[in-house]
Parts: structure tokens; C-alpha cells; sequence
């Protein structure tokens, strides 16, 4: 699942468009052709209720790969690889292997459900209306999907020989299980073993509010991990007219306090380095301050204070833990037995979910049970290259000239954490640009402002051809 970055307040003035920059737009601007294809994939591809449960993501895939097929590419070098209701689809655009290793490009198929009577327009129809694109995955990431194809097709239209071989590796259950990604880079390694991996699903740019004026682009180079924790304590219990003095509800209570007084230890890497100190330049108040003083100094513990207090903040520089759900007792003229909360943690890039564990566990003491809900993936942080950042400096120019390319870490998690745990350096790479008030992934009537999606066309195709052309 692909958010926005938290929220900037930005007063980024306009920069010239450079003559270089010029001449690099009007190459990869699309034709009306290349836009109308784009657009009837996307349509194509929203108009498939890929959510889980449905089945229907292998119906993505097959469409997709009957596209490939029909624009040149062989049949060998397109694969739709099957899991339970669900697939992925991976496609090789043969290179003349001067470059290196591959380069895969990954987005995800499936969406998130999409409750048509909620929705004042049909989720699973792509409908433009007054500048916008709506429809369920429009933001969340078909639009990605779509835009990637298009632009595979286009370059395999115009003749072009890549210097590598360019790998497309789609997803089919990112909002769910990640199963088909983790299928893909184990099972299936010799389809998609890549230098390194671009994700669609990850960083992107931001319009201003209002003015819808491009901002800022960010590159994710991290992402934190979710982990789910279960505090459980016990007690024989008994008759409620005879209360004890231990006492199952209270005694949680009592485990879940200590947790929440509890702050993890300060952290950062080049990732978060980079975007405090972009964003120190354009954010108001005291807040703007710490941002300088951290990223001068990350271990100036003033400035973490102050920026801990913002929870958009929090999350930037530690790892969190938070009580989500709870459950007790079973009866009300009972003592209770058990009680149980659930504590979701948002692991830092670097640190073990066995360490989080550890670290729970001193805190609610040795009579209370703290374990795992389910197997978290946690993976380090991508180390920065500089042909990335640059190659994206030059598509963002084409695409949007004069905004400033910044270096992000995400709270989100997306099949990037997969990539990077089996040891592919990923970067979140978005090509759309979207507002923040007009952020709904996996809310009602889910949109993206219609040129920003055709602009994506030049970005994809810029960023493509300066790492691989």
C-alpha cells in the first residue's frame, strides 16, 4: 500500500526550465496514441475487481500479458505464475546486456475492496470527470500498472535496445498476504534476479493544495515494517463476589501502561537524514528548527524530543508501539481468566522484530506472555545510489522541470520490504503526482488528476531510458 508522505507545508518558488531539460521533455513527450493506450489499459485493468476473495487477479495478469504479447514481446519472456486465487505476472524486455544486470520494475495488481454502495461512482469503472480519474487503484497502484506497460509497449514500438534487461514483476496480494512477491524473488529468482529493483508502489511526487503546482518528489530508499504482538495474561480466575487480589484485566492494564510510557531508542539512516533536512527548508515553527538540528546532528536529543511530538514525526525516528484491540474475561459474573491486547509496531529499518519482542517483554515483566501474531518482514534500508537519484532528477525535470528530488523512508510497507529482504536494493519511484487532500488509497472514491497521469507517460520513459539506455 503506497501513502503520500506526511504532510509539508512547501514554499518551493519556481525554478527555469533548463534548454537541457527542454529537449529531454519534447523527446519522451507522448503522442495522442500513447496516451490512448495508456488510458484503455488503465481502464481496462480498474474495470477488474481484483480484490481479495474475488479471483480475479489472474484475469488482470492474462489481460496484461495478451497486451505484451500483441506489442512484440515473445511469448517465452511472459510469465503469469499462479498462487492459490491470485498470480503474478513477470515480463522481460530483452536488453543487449552492456548495462549490467537487470533492472525489475514492481507495482501490484490487486486493490483493496471497494464497497460499490458506498462510493457515489462505480469503483470498478474508470470514470473521468472535471480533471480526474476515479475508480478503485487509480492511486493505489494500477495507475502504476498501466503506466508501466504503456511504456514497455512504447518503447518496444519505437525499436529501442535496452543496455540491460528491464524485468516487470506485478503482483497479485501486496494488500494482503505479499505471497506472490515473496513467490516471486524464492521460486522464481531466475525470472527476475535484478541489480536492483524500482517500485511504482513507493515514493512519488506532491501538488501543491490549491494550485496543484508540483512540489516535491520523493525517493524511497526505506520502509518501516508492521509487526503484530499479542500481551496475554492469566489467572485461574473464579466467582465474582470473591475478587482477588491478581486480577487478569488489571494486570494487562497494568503491562499495557508500561508500554505506553515507553519510547524506543532514536534512529536514523541516509534516508531520513535526506528528507529532514530537505523538508527543515520548507516546514514553519519550532518543528523546522529540530529538523535542521537533527539532521546536522541526529544525536541531539532535544531535537528528537521536539519532533516527537508531532505522531507524523514519531514514527520518522524510532520504532512505535501502539494497543490496537483488546479482549478479556468471559462472563460478566466471572473473574477473568485471560486477557489480551493487541499491540501493532512499526519497526525501524535495522532492528529485529526479535528485538522488539525482547524489549516488550522487559517492559510488561516476566508473568505476562508476549508473542508474535504473525511473522513480520522487516528488511534494512536500501543504501542510496547516485545513479538512481540522478536518473530520477532526470525524469522528474521532463516530467515536472524545477522540483526538488528528496530522499524519503516510509511508514507504509509494500513488496519493497520483500525485495530488500531477499537482498534487491529497492526505491520507491512513484510517477504520479498527487495532493494531499486528494489522497484516498483505500478510501471512498479513490482518484488521480487525469494529467498527471499522462505526464507519468513522460517520467517512466526518461527514468527508463537514463539508467538503461
Amino acid at each position: 500500500m503506497a501513502l503520500r508522505h506526511w504532510s509539508v507545508f512547501l514554499a518551493v518558488g519556481a525554478l527555469s526550465m533548463s534548454l537541457a531539460a527542454v529537449g529531454v521533455a519534447a523527446a519522451a513527450a507522448p503522442s495522442a496514441a500513447v496516451q490512448a493506450q495508456a488510458r484503455d489499459i488503465f481502464a481496462n485493468i480498474i474495470g477488474i475487481e481484483s480484490s481479495i476473495g474475488k479471483g480475479k487477479v489472474p484475469l488482470v495478469a492474462k489481460y496484461l500479458a495478451e497486451r505484451f504479447k500483441a506489442g512484440g514481446f515473445p511469448e517465452a519472456d511472459i510469465h503469469i505464475l499462479p498462487l492459490g486465487e491470485t498470480a503474478s505476472l513477470v515480463v522481460r524486455y530483452r536488453g543487449d546486456g552492456t548495462g549490467g544486470k537487470p533492472i525489475a520494475l514492481i507495482a501490484h495488481m490487486d486493490v483493496v475492496t471497494a464497497k460499490r454502495s458506498d462510493w457515489q461512482r462505480d469503483p470498478y469503472r474508470l470514470i473521468e470527470e472535471q480533471g480526474l480519474f476515479y475508480g478503485r487503484g487509480t492511486s493505489d497502484v494500477k495507475q502504476e500498472v498501466a503506466l508501466l506497460t504503456a511504456t514497455f509497449l512504447r518503447l518496444k514500438a519505437e525499436g529501442f535496445v535496452p543496455t540491460r534487461d528491464l524485468i516487470i514483476a506485478f503482483s497479485g496480494d501486496e494488500e494482503t498476504e505479499q505471497a506472490t512477491a515473496r513467490d516471486i524473488v524464492t521460486k522464481h529468482r531466475d525470472l527476475m534476479d535484478a541489480e536492483f529493483a524500482l517500485n511504482g508502489d513507493g515514493g512519488g511526487g506532491v501538488l501543491s493544495e490549491g494550485t496543484a503546482k508540483a512540489l516535491i518528489f520523493y525517493v524511497q530508499g526505506a520502509e518501516k515494517s508492521s509487526a503484530q504482538f499479542l500481551v496475554t495474561t492469566r489467572n485461574p480466575g473464579g466467582h465474582s463476589s470473591q475478587p482477588r487480589a491478581d486480577n487478569a484485566i488489571y494486570e494487562l492494564a497494568d503491562a499495557l501502561k508500561a508500554v505506553q510510557g515507553y519510547q524506543f531508542p532514536v534512529q536514523w539512516n541516509e534516508w531520513t537524514i535526506g528528507d529532514f533536512k530537505a523538508a527543515s527548508r520548507v516546514t514553519q515553527g519550532p518543528v523546522s528548527e529540530a529538523m535542521a538540528k537533527f539532521a546536522a546532528n541526529p544525536g541531539n536529543a532535544a531535537a528528537a524530543a521536539e519532533l516527537s511530538k508531532t505522531p507524523a514525526y514519531l514514527g520518522r525516528i524510532r520504532t512505535t508501539c501502539v494497543a490496537t484491540m483488546l479482549t478479556g474475561g468471559h462472563a460478566e459474573n466471572a473473574l477473568p481468566q485471560s486477557a489480551t491486547a493487541t499491540i501493532n509496531c512499526r519497526i525501524f529499518p535495522g532492528t529485529s522484530a526479535a528485538d522488539v519482542q525482547k524489549t516488550l517483554q522487559g517492559l510488561v515483566g516476566p508473568k505476562v506472555e508476549v508473542k508474535q501474531g504473525y511473522d513480520a518482514l522487516v528488511s534494512d534500508a536500501s543504501p542510496m545510489r547516485a545513479d538512481v537519484m540522478k536518473a530520477v532528477e532526470k525524469a522528474v525535470a521532463a516530467s515536472d522541470p524545477g522540483t526538488p528530488v528528496v530522499p524519503t523512508q516510509a511508514a507504509y510497507a509494500t513488496d519493497g520490504a520483500v525485495y530488500r529482504n531477499a537482498g534487491i536494493p529497492t526505491y520507491g519511484v512513484g510517477g504520479v503526482f498527487i495532493m494531499d487532500s486528494e489522497e484516498f488509497a483505500h478510501g471512498l472514491n479513490e482518484r488521480i488528476r487525469v494529467n498527471e497521469f499522462y505526464k507519468g507517460l513522460t517520467y517512466w520513459d526518461v527514468l527508463i531510458k537514463a539508467l538503461a539506455g
